[in-house]
Order: C-alpha cells, then sequence, then structure tokens
C-alpha cells in the first residue's frame, strides 16, 4: 500500500473536507477529445481551483497515467509504482497489465521514489471525484532531460498499443517558483507559449534559456509527445499570490491537449 504522504497538508485528510472542497473547484464538462493535461501540485488553496479548471473537463477513462516530477530525491531516476495508493477518498489500483506491457526502457519498478513524493498524490483526490472506475500508472521522474521524456513518451505509447487501453495522460507541474507575481506571470507566459506550440526542443530551449525553475519539465514534454499531431490549450492560470503574498509566488497552469 502507498499511503498518504501529505494528507492534512497540501489538502484536507477529512473526506467530507476534502469532497466539499473538490465541489467548490469543479464543475464536470467532460470532452472526450483531451488526451492529456498539465495539473499543478500545490496545497489546494493555492493551485485547486485552476486544477480543478482541467479535471472539470477531463474525459472519463480506463487508466490516468499521470507524471510526477521526484522532488525527494529518493529511489529509482524514472520510477514507476505497482502499489495499491490510498487517500482519504479510498483506494486506487494501479494497471499491472499496462505496466508489464511498459518495454522497461527507462523506467524501473520501484516504490521508494513514490513513498514520500507529494507530485502525483495531490492529482488523485481530483481522480476519484471525476471517475468512479478507473486505474492508474504512477511514473516519478527525477531525471528530466529531452532524451528521457523521450524514452518515457515511447514506452507509454507501446504499452496503450498492446494493450489497447483508454488512458489519458496527466502531468504533474507547478511552473515557476518564488518570484514577485508580475515577474513570475511574465517568465510564465514564455513557458506556456512554448508548451502550445507542441514544439518539444523549442520548450527545452525556453527552460534552459529562462534558467526556469518549473519542476515538472520532464512530465510536460513526457504529455506534450504522448499528444503529438494534435494541439495544446491553455485552461486556466493562476499564481499562489492570487490568494497570498505576491512578492515570492509560485505559478500554475492548467493545459488540455486534444487530439
Amino acid at each position: 500500500m502507498r499511503f498518504p504522504a501529505v494528507a492534512g497538508s497540501f489538502y484536507p485528510s477529512n473526506p467530507e473536507s476534502l469532497i466539499a472542497m473538490l465541489e467548490e473547484f469543479i464543475r464536470r464538462n467532460p470532452q472526450r477529445d483531451i488526451i492529456a493535461g498539465v495539473s499543478p501540485h500545490a496545497g489546494y488553496i493555492y493551485s485547486g481551483r485552476t486544477a480543478g479548471k482541467l479535471y472539470s473537463i477531463i474525459p472519463d477513462a480506463e487508466t490516468y497515467v499521470i507524471l510526477g516530477p521526484n522532488h525527494t530525491g529518493y529511489g529509482s531516476m524514472v520510477a514507476v509504482s505497482t502499489d495499491t495508493w490510498v487517500t482519504p477518498l479510498g483506494e486506487i489500483e494501479t494497471d499491472r497489465e499496462f505496466i508489464d506491457a511498459m518495454p522497461g526502457i527507462i523506467v524501473d519498478r520501484d516504490e521508494i521514489a513514490h513513498k514520500y513524493e507529494h507530485s502525483i498524490e495531490v492529482q488523485l483526490p481530483f481522480l476519484q471525484y471525476i471517475c468512479d472506475d478507473f486505474e492508474i500508472v504512477p511514473i516519478c521522474m527525477g531525471l528530466q532531460d529531452e532524451e528521457t521524456a523521450r524514452d518515457v513518451a515511447e514506452e507509454i505509447l507501446i504499452a496503450k498499443e498492446r494493450t489497447g487501453r483508454d488512458i489519458v495522460v496527466i502531468a504533474s507541474s507547478d511552473m515557476h517558483h518564488y518570484l514577485p507575481d508580475n515577474i513570475c506571470r511574465d517568465r510564465d507566459s514564455k513557458v506556456i507559449d512554448s508548451i502550445l506550440s507542441m514544439d518539444v526542443s523549442k520548450f527545452y530551449s525556453t527552460i534552459n534559456r529562462l534558467q526556469a525553475s518549473v519542476c515538472g519539465v520532464g512530465p510536460i514534454a513526457v504529455a506534450m509527445l504522448y499528444s503529438q499531431g494534435g494541439y495544446a490549450e491553455l485552461i486556466d492560470y493562476s499564481t499562489s499570490g492570487d490568494v497570498a503574498d505576491k512578492s515570492q509566488v509560485v505559478g500554475y497552469a492548467a493545459i488540455a491537449f486534444r487530439k
């Protein structure tokens, strides 16, 4: 079992309080042409409204492949979990058949990388709120370079073809960290424009040029690569300055990739 690491801090540990918060954030209008998305992973009081805009429109799927950065440094550098995950809203099974179908180019099976990492965990109550019956493939990325992202995307595409699964890919990432609000918004707009271009090399070039403190670069790149042939749309943008001090903020974007 992978038990919650940040329930009670990033989001309520009480199921009723958590559901009440999710009800405030989500207005369901699922759109079947969405195949992937970017969602933030901060405390719900800061980023929950922006995340909720994405989860309002994400369609139901058999399996959600959720990619998050490795903030802790523990475990394998690219790690998939096969554990059952627990949140205050119940248990979620991993899709073992899909994981077995991944060719193992770069993704290792490792639970240590996931034990204390919050980036995937905070997405799960949103999924439990919108979908009754689903499984997950949680992939934690310590390596986030372009070559690694291409390898991870290839593993997902191969497993999807082998299993015939109906999947949605979710990249868990915040934008720039700890900048004045106006500077954060300006720099985030450049990063978001590069994501909307669907040009992965341009995205990495922008990240490198700005020395951007975007934490989920690799997961975003995987979502872009998975969605090639489609297009991206900015659904919502905010910063923590919308609810707290504007002198040192974190940016949050909800982005949908459509086929």
